[in-house]
């Protein structure tokens, strides 16, 4: 019989890439999850790891028993939710995470309806941003997540994780009141494509979304400022030291000197 600790020690090292990075998500020592996955192999009779580069890689083998193991997992949680839709109203803790607007917009107000329609249902939310959504996922601290679609995720046919399409949130163009483009319901984004913009921090998801959008209109944006957070993107450009792309969802403080306008061809994220 497969001990199915040494099965999680696997997975870990899937995820992570590296025994040791592995170890340290399970609070192992290095020695430990290695010796874990030897006793696995000689359980099963087959070679579970071979050297990549400075990490290691699963092997076929390895594959194929994790998809199995991803099955029956899928199995097992399915049954535990009829056996709770067979008792009534739901129980138990639900633990959920997202990034910072889906945890103000979507999962605040989500948690209070369901605490209100369901009292024996705990909602816990975790604020966090990718890869740790995924690794709050894949380590069961977290049962369901909001995330941004970027390149930074797993591909969508990564079998530890069940990412459905929900919503598609619209990039509008934040120009002060005072700018020419501000009376217009909407423009085409190479028309601010001279502009000083104000772009999200480098190297994060939003900043290659921003540049994604404008590299689709025919431009790249000549970036002057950058802001951690929409709500200082948005105060930025209402002191006139720059344009930017915001996402509709975003809320930022109410009655500055800005308007939203929108974009032709409706640039925007996913959101899963």
């Amino acid at each position: 019989m497969i001990d199915l600790r040494r099965l999680h020690v696997l997975r870990a090292v899937a995820h992570y890439g590296t025994v040791t990075a592995a170890a340290r998500a399970l609070h192992f020592t290095p020695s430990a999850a290695s010796q874990q996955i030897r006793q696995l192999a000689r359980d099963l009779g087959v070679d579970l790891l071979e050297p990549q580069g400075r990490g290691v890689r699963l092997t076929p083998a390895a594959e194929s028993l994790l998809a199995h193991a991803d099955a029956i997992q899928a199995r097992w949680d399915q049954a535990e939710l009829d056996l709770r839709a067979d008792h009534g109203d739901p129980a138990g803790v639900l633990r959920v995470t997202g990034f910072p607007v889906a945890v103000s917009v979507l999962l605040a107000p989500l948690a209070a309806r369901l605490g209100e329609r369901h009292p024996r249902l705990s909602v816990r939310i975790t604020e966090a941003v990718v890869p740790a959504i995924f690794d709050l996922l894949f380590e069961g601290a977290a049962d369901l997540a909001v995330v941004e679609s970027t390149p930074h995720n797993p591909p969508m046919s990564d079998t530890r994780f069940d990412q459905q399409p929900l919503l598609d949130d619209p990039f509008d163009l934040v120009v002060p009141d005072t700018h020419a483009l501000a009376a217009r319901e909407r423009v085409d984004l190479a028309e601010a494509a001279h502009e000083p913009w104000v772009a999200p921090v480098p190297e994060s998801p939003c900043r290659l979304q921003v540049m994604a959008a404008c590299g689709a209109a025919g431009f790249a944006p000549e970036v002057v400022h950058h802001a951690g957070d929409w709500n200082a993107t948005a105060h930025l450009v209402a002191h006139g030291l720059g344009v930017a792309l915001i996402p509709r969802l975003a809320q930022v403080t109410p009655h500055l000197p800005i308007t939203r306008v929108r974009c032709s061809g409706d640039p925007h994220r996913r959101l899963l």
